[in-house]
């Protein structure tokens, strides 16, 4: 019986581990905190500034960010964090980065500085995104 219990332990973990999304993944916390990650970890962030009436924003989120290719380099080089840019810390924020529209995605230093921003939806997807921040130096 023990043993049973350990195996269905390790099978639950793992399939939790496979759960895991392949694409970008977003920090969970204040735009600060997120800041503070990146500074620390030595990595840029990716601001994705959205709202969520937004079809654009919606079509980012669901088919450019999830992919696999755009997820591990951005994973790896940048401290992503997404912002309901009409809601709680958002109205501020677009204070310190103006909009033009949305969906618009900036790529920040460590300390807040603007490296480059897209507006819009990128029309050649991941691979266009991927290559955006590929650039960013």
């Amino acid at each position: 019986m023990r043993y049973l219990l350990i195996a269905l332990l390790f099978v639950s973990f793992a399939s939790i581990a496979q759960d895991e999304p392949a694409g970008v993944r977003f920090f969970e916390g204040t735009f600060r905190q997120a800041m503070a990650k990146a500074k620390k970890e030595n990595k840029g962030i990716l601001f994705d500034a959205y709202t969520t009436w937004c079809g654009p924003c919606k079509v980012l989120k669901s088919k450019v960010f999830p992919n696999p290719e755009l997820g591990a380099y951005i994973n790896e080089h940048f401290v992503s964090i997404g912002v309901d840019m009409e809601a709680g810390e958002g109205p501020a924020l677009a204070n310190m980065y103006p909009l033009e529209g949305y969906p618009t995605v900036f790529f920040l230093d460590a300390s807040g500085k603007v490296k480059k921003k897209v507006l819009g939806l990128p029309q050649g997807g991941a691979k266009e995104l991927l290559a955006i921040a590929k650039s960013i130096k």
